[in-house]
């Protein structure tokens, strides 16, 4: 059984400190302690000094959540902000979570639960973004598959029939499959589901991560690019297994996204770049 002490929780940021302390407050009232932050800002002026982030990292500390934040400059791209938090973790898992993410105060001790019982290489969950809530789009939600015999490894690409799984996540479509195959679940029941990769709050067996390469693919992207967790949970699914869980206890704070540019998908560079050689 994992325990909150084996966890590293990584979070990277750039000049969105308000959405930040959010996060930071999200994860200040986690049931469980034990677990480390770990942040990498790459914010004009030092996160740490606003406010609301210092008043954050504060309570994380009393509350038994040791906290790092490390300026990280110049950016170059959210593949090596991703890398360089993996270069800081030293325990047995690594969560990413954005800082626009609120999870609900029992999420992190139920990733824990899942990741002990799946033994697979990642769990996550998928952001509602609760403005869609009233948005029910049932075509997007056909493509949903449950585990139910255990994670095993998978191998997806685009050309994969799995690759419709992406539907699975868009708007409000987590809160949807939800209420669809749970109904009410009990405040710490979980189910697994087959998905082709998460986006914000991902829960990874570190060592498995980094035996995937991890994300030093970031020196063969542009410092411009998309995608970087689909590439790092393709190789860890490939290998290893991964898998969403229902229901998802983290939320979008629905702001507008810091990675503008998105013309160069890092699977292009890493899968088909591969492929043509």
């Amino acid at each position: 059984m994992f325990a909150p002490s084996d966890l590293d929780v990584l979070v990277p940021t750039k000049d969105r400190p308000g959405a930040l302390a959010v996060t930071l407050a999200g994860l200040a009232a986690q049931t469980v302690s034990g677990f480390r932050v770990v942040i990498s800002d790459q914010s004009h002026e030092p996160v740490a000094g606003d406010p609301l982030v210092a008043a954050q990292l504060r309570i994380l500390g009393h509350r038994d959540r040791p906290t790092a934040v490390h300026r990280h400059l110049p950016p170059r791209g959210m593949a090596e902000q991703r890398a360089f938090l993996l270069g800081r973790a030293d325990r047995r898992l690594a969560l990413y979570i954005d800082d626009d993410v609120w999870l609900e105060p029992e999420a992190i001790e139920v990733l824990l639960s899942a990741m002990s019982d799946l033994r697979c290489g990642f769990v996550g969950y998928a952001l509602h973004g609760l403005s869609y809530r009233d948005d029910v789009r049932p075509a997007e939600l056909e493509p949903y598959e449950e585990w139910t015999d255990g994670v095993r490894p998978e191998r997806v690409r685009r050309e994969s029939p799995a690759w419709q799984r992406h539907t699975l996540h868009n708007a409000s479509n987590p809160l949807h499959l939800a209420r669809e195959h749970l109904g009410s679940p009990g405040p710490r029941e979980w189910r697994p589901y087959k998905v082709v990769w998460i986006g914000g709050c991902v829960l990874y067996d570190r060592e498995r991560l980094l035996e995937c390469g991890g994300f030093d693919f970031w020196r063969s992207v542009p410092p411009r690019h998309a995608g970087e967790d689909v590439v790092a949970q393709l190789r860890v699914m490939e290998r290893h297994g991964g898998a969403g869980l229902l229901p998802s206890r983290a939320y979008h704070l629905e702001l507008p996204t810091t990675v503008i540019d998105r013309s160069a998908e890092c699977y292009d560079y890493v899968f088909e770049t591969a492929w043509a050689r």
